[in-house]
C-alpha cells in the first residue's frame, strides 16, 4: 500500500511539471509536434519552425550553459528579434 501511495505520489508530480511545462510555452505562443518524419518541430520562435531530432535536441540541451555564455559575451554584436 506504501508503495502504491509513493508511486502515485512520484506520478502527480511528473503530472504537474508536464503540465507548467505546457503552459509556460502556450504563454510564450510555441507549440511543439512531430514532424513527418518524425522529428520534434518547434513552432511559434519565428515564421518556421525549428525542427530537430530528439537526438539533435538532446546534444543541443546537454550545450545550453555554452550558448547562453556565448550569448552574454557577444551581446553587443547580436541583433534581436521583438517578440509578439
Amino acid at each position: 500500500m506504501i508503495n502504491e501511495i509513493e508511486r502515485l505520489q512520484a506520478e502527480i508530480i511528473t503530472l504537474k511539471r508536464e503540465a507548467a511545462d505546457k503552459v509556460t510555452a502556450q504563454q510564450q505562443g510555441c507549440s511543439i509536434k512531430i514532424s513527418e518524419k518524425g522529428a520534434v518541430s518547434l513552432y511559434g520562435l519565428g515564421r518556421f519552425p525549428v525542427t530537430l531530432y530528439a537526438d539533435q535536441w538532446k546534444r543541443l540541451f546537454c550545450m545550453i550553459e555554452t550558448v547562453k555564455v556565448f550569448i552574454d559575451a557577444n551581446q553587443l554584436k547580436l541583433a534581436s528579434k521583438p517578440t509578439k
